[in-house]
């Protein structure tokens, strides 16, 4: 078919809807709704995954966890036979952590131990999560010091009774006044303030949340954090690959258990990339959910086209019987029509693709949610809006064609 044919057949469907304002907006509404659901979903799922894949890099993309157990896989059990996922798993030990940090493919071991305390200065007291942390967790923490410093690789060692501040922590009881130097008591212990760091704002968190860090040690022993969950980030060494670091602890972690070559490992080596995998998973889910829910806008749009080209076929009965009587063959009866219901679903999925495109980014500017407008999902609203507009102007496409041009000249 020639561009000319194309071109007659989107300016009547647009002439269409013109003159016909309240019967346009209903064919064309189930076609906007389930485009810009698809397209606020899949920018609000690509933003979020930048930010996500952003948090990452920031671990370091050849870094992986030494855990209890796995985190990032999904189980499914039976509730009358419930086993937790870390039954039989040993818990990871501070004696653990430094054998792995000796190993010469490692470069460096982060610990991480967390609890829950209240935190008091003077008359003045807070709920804070304890975030015990070996000296480096700045390098894998965005944000920066406000005040003062990080606890030093020997307060690290021994223990010492120091405390870093989050700034919103720091607000809460010392305003905009440096904290440093003052002593705080946090589940009963004095800590001494060494600094005030402010996180960098993340997603999924709505205001940040108040946090105190603290050595890893003065977290186990002197606050009480939960060693049964302690964790390890490992970064290998400058001369050696991620494969060879997890290889390298792998065998000193069965060797210091005493685990055998029949037996399985009572620990987890998890690579970033699992956790960004974890993700995908269960966007995935909703993301599915949603296209089920937009699959039913088209299914309804849809339905519209139909009735709307029916009733443009039926209004239109003596037109196509001067054109066949002119000499238009069927195929080209057909293909007018095709191009008519196309036009229409594609203007749809334009006003539905600004729409779902324009929501996601408002909310981005308007939240800490990030969102992005990937350009596949603007050629996939396209492409699902041209495949609905064939799909269901097949059918009147097909009846204008197969009109009798003697009948079709005697219709009035």
């Amino acid at each position: 078919m020639n561009f000319t044919a194309i071109r007659e057949g989107v300016v009547i469907a647009i002439e269409s809807l013109r003159g016909n304002k309240v019967r346009a907006v209903l064919t064309i509404l189930g076609i906007v709704i389930g485009v810009a659901t698809v397209m606020a979903m899949a920018s609000l799922i690509v933003g979020i995954r930048g930010a996500v894949t952003a948090e990452f890099d920031t671990l370091g993309p050849n870094n992986f966890m030494v855990q209890r157990f796995d985190q990032t896989q999904v189980r499914l059990v039976n509730p009358g036979t419930r086993r937790e996922p870390w039954e039989g798993m040993e818990r990871i030990s501070l004696d653990e952590a430094a054998m792995i940090g000796a190993l010469p493919a490692v470069q460096s071991v982060t610990a991480s131990a967390q609890a829950n305390g209240e935190l008091r200065y003077e008359t003045s007291s807070l709920d804070v999560s304890i975030r015990g942390y070996s000296h480096l967790w700045p390098d894998y923490t965005r944000g920066e010091f406000v005040f003062g410093r990080n606890f030093l690789p020997s307060e690290d060692r021994k223990g010492a009774p120091v405390a870093v501040l989050t700034e919103g922590v720091a607000q809460s009881l010392f305003g905009n006044v440096d904290p440093t130097g003052a002593y705080v008591r946090v589940s009963g212990e004095r800590l001494l303030v060494i600094g005030v760091y402010r996180v960098a704002a993340n997603p999924f968190q709505g205001t940040p949340p108040l946090e105190i860090f603290t050595p890893v040690t003065t977290a186990i022993h002197r606050l009480r954090a939960d060693q049964n969950w302690l964790s390890l980030l490992v970064v290998p060494a400058t001369n050696a690959s991620q494969a060879e670091a997890m290889d390298q602890v792998m065998s000193a972690m069965r060797s210091s258990r005493g685990l055998t070559p029949g037996q399985e490992n009572t620990f987890a080596l998890v690579r970033q990339e699992a956790f960004a995998d974890f993700f995908d998973r269960i966007t995935g889910v909703f993301f599915l959910v949603m296209l089920v829910l937009s699959s039913i806008g088209l299914l309804v749009g849809g339905v519209g086209v139909v009735a709307i080209m029916m009733i443009s076929v039926t209004e239109r009965t003596r037109e196509i019987g001067v054109r066949k009587a002119l000499g238009a063959t069927p195929r080209e009866i057909r293909w007018q029509f095709l191009v008519e219901s196309v036009t229409v679903t594609l203007i749809g999925g334009i006003i539905g693709i600004a729409l779902g495109g324009g929501m996601a980014l408002l909310l981005g500017a308007l939240t800490p949610i990030p969102a992005s407008v990937p350009l596949w999902s603007i050629a996939a609203g396209l492409g699902v809006s041209a495949v609905t507009g064939i799909g269901f102007g097949l059918y009147p496409a097909s009846r204008a064609a197969r009109l009798d041009p003697v009948e079709a000249l005697r219709y009035e």
